[in-house]
Parts: structure tokens; C-alpha cells; sequence
């Protein structure tokens, strides 16, 4: 059950700012991998009720979502994102470009933590503050699941404006992930200027092609 007993625990070591950090975009078939981290303090609090209501992004219907972005950015200390384009994530694959993220949205704050907590198995490479990964920390930690709704509503609303732009893949609809009509649209028209060409099946069909 998602609380803030992690946090906690590392306040009472006597850290003041502790960010949570997590990344939406890893599986789609186009478009960026966006991050996004959280700041809170020591005098951070939450009520029970507003606490029920924030969950890992992907138990969460868009319009939750889209409802808890700002009630999120209006009770943390600190919000920041950070991405990286589909032409990285092709270079150096999607783990490295996640991680990239991560550090790039950490980079961005203007306050700065002194502890990371990271969603997933792995902690970010080379990065200049502790930190601890938590598998599944989406589901158990507060501040990763706000990173991660915030990451999500982020990378929705930069897919959507990529639909203006290319309204022929439907991006508004499924935000790149590999659903059948996205495959259909792809098999149509080929590969749009922000695919990502490692990803299956679109290395097939781009080899295939060359």
C-alpha cells in the first residue's frame, strides 16, 4: 500500500529534501521517454484522503490523472521534468535513455535533494546524491508515484501536440504504444519522423526497407 514510511525513515537520518524519481515511456513505439521527480521536505504533509488518492500512474484512468497533476505540484516542494527525444533512445537504448532523464529532470530543479528514491531494479548511474531503487516504488512510496503521474500526464500532453503534427499514426489515441491500430498505421505509412527505429516491429520493418 502506497505511504510515506520511506520518506520517513530517511528524515529522521536527518536528510531535508528527498526526491522522488520515476520515468513514463519505456514502451512505446514512438516518441520520447519523459521523468519526472518530486521534491519534499521534512514539514511535508498529506491528508489521509489526498493520500488514498495518489496511486502508480498506471492504475490510474487519464482523467485521475489529469486531476491529481495539479493537486500534486501545488502540495510538493519542487516539480521538474526532463526527456529524451526517440533519436536517443536509439543511440543508446531505452534503460540508458530513462536513466538519462532522470538525471536530466534532476538537473533542472532549482532546490536540490539529498536523497533520491529511483523506481525500479537499478539505481541511475553516476549520479552526484544517495540514492536507493525500489522495485515496484510506484505502488509503495509516495513520492516516486507523484514523479510517476506527473511523468505520465507530461509525456500524454507532448504525444497529443506530436498529433497535430503527424495526424495520420493517431497519436492522441494511444500516445505511441504498440496497440493494433497504432500497428495498422504504421504498416499504412512507414515510420514517422519520431519513431523509434530499434524498437520491434519496426527494426523489421525499417531493415527490411534499407
Amino acid at each position: 500500500m502506497l505511504n510515506l514510511d520511506t520518506e520517513q525513515k530517511i528524515f529522521a537520518q536527518g536528510y531535508k529534501y528527498i526526491a522522488g524519481v520515476d520515468e513514463a515511456g519505456r514502451g512505446p513505439l514512438a516518441g520520447p521517454v519523459v521523468a519526472a521527480c518530486v521534491i519534499i521536505d521534512q514539514n511535508f504533509r498529506i491528508s489521509n484522503e489526498q493520500l488514498e488518492l495518489i496511486k502508480d500512474s498506471k492504475k490510474l484512468s487519464a482523467k485521475k490523472r489529469l486531476q491529481l497533476f495539479p493537486l500534486i505540484k501545488k502540495s510538493v516542494t519542487a516539480v521538474e521534468i526532463g526527456l529524451c527525444s526517440h533519436n536517443t533512445i536509439d543511440k543508446i537504448n531505452i534503460l540508458q535513455a530513462s536513466f538519462l532523464a532522470m538525471k536530466r529532470a534532476l538537473e533542472r530543479l532549482i532546490i536540490k535533494p539529498d536523497f533520491v528514491l529511483v523506481d525500479g531494479k537499478f539505481p541511475i548511474p553516476k549520479l552526484e546524491y544517495e540514492q536507493q531503487a525500489i522495485i515496484d516504488g510506484d505502488a509503495k512510496v509516495f513520492s516516486i508515484a507523484a514523479a510517476s503521474i506527473i511523468a505520465k500526464v507530461s509525456r500524454d500532453w507532448l504525444m497529443e501536440e506530436m498529433a497535430k503534427k503527424y495526424p495520420e499514426y493517431l497519436f492522441e489515441k494511444h500516445k505511441g504504444y504498440g496497440t493494433k491500430i497504432h500497428l495498422e498505421k504504421i504498416q499504412e505509412f512507414g515510420p514517422s519522423p519520431i519513431h523509434r527505429l530499434s524498437f520491434e516491429p519496426l527494426k523489421t520493418w525499417f531493415n527490411k526497407k534499407n
